[in-house]
């Protein structure tokens, strides 16, 4: 149990270096950092998820849409959670592999939203 604990932990740290960046100054060094942020905590997020699927349903799940889905399945996200947590994926694999400023825009505009959910779903994942 210490290790779901500790992936639940990492998330929540994770989340909070991405919160540090709510009330600073918009800009594009913001930006970009907001968005780094976003995708290690994104990805803590859905492995804290994966764990406790594991050890407290028995689901054995290894990418982070069917995570999602059995988060879903599991009452740890709402349905209009799970809509916004599939598109963070989206938008989490687009950061990764590409760059291109509109989508870095668009990118940015959605993380209050899903700065939100995982707020949300690190809450539910830690009962």
């Amino acid at each position: 149990m210490a290790r779901l604990d500790q992936r639940i932990e990492i998330a929540r740290q994770a989340l909070a270096t991405l919160e540090e960046l709510v009330h600073e100054a918009p800009g594009k060094i913001v930006r970009d950092a907001t968005i780094q942020r976003f995708e290690y905590t994104f990805e803590a997020v859905w492995k804290a998820a994966q764990a406790v699927l594991h050890d407290r349903y028995g689901v054995e799940l290894a990418s982070p849409k069917p995570v999602i889905r059995a988060s879903f399945e599991n009452n740890l996200l709402s349905e209009e959670e799970t809509r916004t947590a599939l598109a963070m994926v989206d938008h989490r694999n687009l950061t990764a592999h590409t760059y291109n400023e509109d989508l870095a825009n668009e990118i940015f505009s959605a993380i209050p939203d899903y700065r939100c959910v995982l707020r949300a779903w690190i809450e539910r994942l830690k009962m």
